[in-house]
């Protein structure tokens, strides 16, 4: 049997994954990359589980191609989501180490 604990943190996990994977090579530039980060924190908050994101794209990594836009990477992004399960929550994210952009859980605690 699966402890509400590592089913938060799996489903955090997952959607962190998911995130990435879907999301990595989206055309983006400077001015759409507000709408992007809306987008992208509002696809992902519909998914069961999930009581909050935030993503954020660093702009600096978005140098324009010769088309004017650039395709996010995974070093530009910076999310932070929020998943409970039964009586736990799970604070994860996603962030560019200097190295490789990857994913970490930051705490899991119970739901006060």
């Amino acid at each position: 049997m699966v402890s509400d604990r590592e089913q938060a943190v799996f489903e955090a996990g997952i959607k962190l994954g998911a995130l990435y994977h879907q999301w990595v090579g989206t055309p983006i530039s400077r001015a759409t990359a507000a709408s992007v980060e809306a987008a992208i924190e509002a696809a992902v908050g519909l998914q069961p589980y999930v009581t909050a994101i935030t993503v954020r794209l660093n702009r600096d990594l978005m140098t324009a191609n010769p088309f004017g836009y650039s395709e996010l990477r995974g070093e530009m992004f910076a999310v932070t989501i929020t998943t409970e399960y039964g009586g736990a929550r799970c604070v994860a994210d996603l962030h560019y180490t200097g190295e490789y952009p990857l994913m970490s859980i930051r705490s899991v605690d119970e739901v006060p």
